[in-house]
């Protein structure tokens, strides 16, 4: 145990002397603030790291990860991480990004009680249910669990069109939430057909008078 963890700080000094041997001001450069075009929302999995699957440098995505990527509005440190990227950083884009054998999927298809865990899952139950006779018909589990991913990451860039957050950016410039899916058998990233790009796209009963 000592020694894998020691192994964490072994590899960051081995990191840093590298990346300073690519460029002697990488660090000073690095230091000087940050200014990402993209907020990155997707899951806590250890598996889809964003700036490795993206081929992106440090302080070119601002990124936030929750157990299956889920958006809601009680959440109050993604609502946080929200409104810091679109006010003050002022991304360009939001990806939101779902991953194929997501856990958190898989788990709440079953019945299982898994604790807290239960309760954070229980809106992708709820998108299985709107989509019930969809998903009901494919008998493949494997299969179905890749259409409920799909379905959901769909639903949570839709989420995002409902903040009050996003909506006000809307009001003074563009902003466009993206879904997207992550298939860790290829390493291939797909990009779903459901772009939210202005209020238009959010019905109209969660739209807000912003001033």
């Amino acid at each position: 145990m000592e020694e894998s963890y020691q192994k964490l700080l072994r590899n960051n000094k081995q990191w840093a002397a590298s990346k300073q041997k690519e460029d002697a001001d990488y660090f000073k450069k690095l230091s000087q603030g940050q200014s990402p075009e993209y907020l990155w929302i997707g899951c806590s999995d250890s598996r889809v790291p964003a700036n490795e699957v993206t081929l992106t440098q440090p302080g070119e995505i601002f990124v936030h990860r929750n157990i299956a990527n889920v958006v809601i509005q009680t959440d109050m440190n993604l609502m946080s991480v929200l409104y810091f990227a679109v006010e003050i950083l002022q991304v360009k884009h939001i990806i939101v990004c779902g991953h194929y054998e997501c856990g958190g999927v898989t788990a709440a298809i079953q019945h299982k009680d898994m604790g807290i865990v239960t309760n954070w899952l229980r809106s992708i139950k709820e998108i299985y249910e709107h989509h019930k006779q969809e998903l009901d018909a494919i008998e493949s589990i494997e299969k179905k669990e890749r259409r409920l991913v799909e379905l959901h990451t769909i639903e949570q860039a839709k989420n995002l069109g409902k903040t009050r957050t996003v909506q006000r950016a809307w009001k003074k410039r563009p902003l466009f939430i993206h879904s997207w899916v992550f298939d860790c058998c290829t390493g291939i990233m797909t990009e779903l057909d459901n772009k939210v790009t202005c209020i238009d796209d959010v019905e109209p009963i969660f739209r807000y008078e912003i001033e």
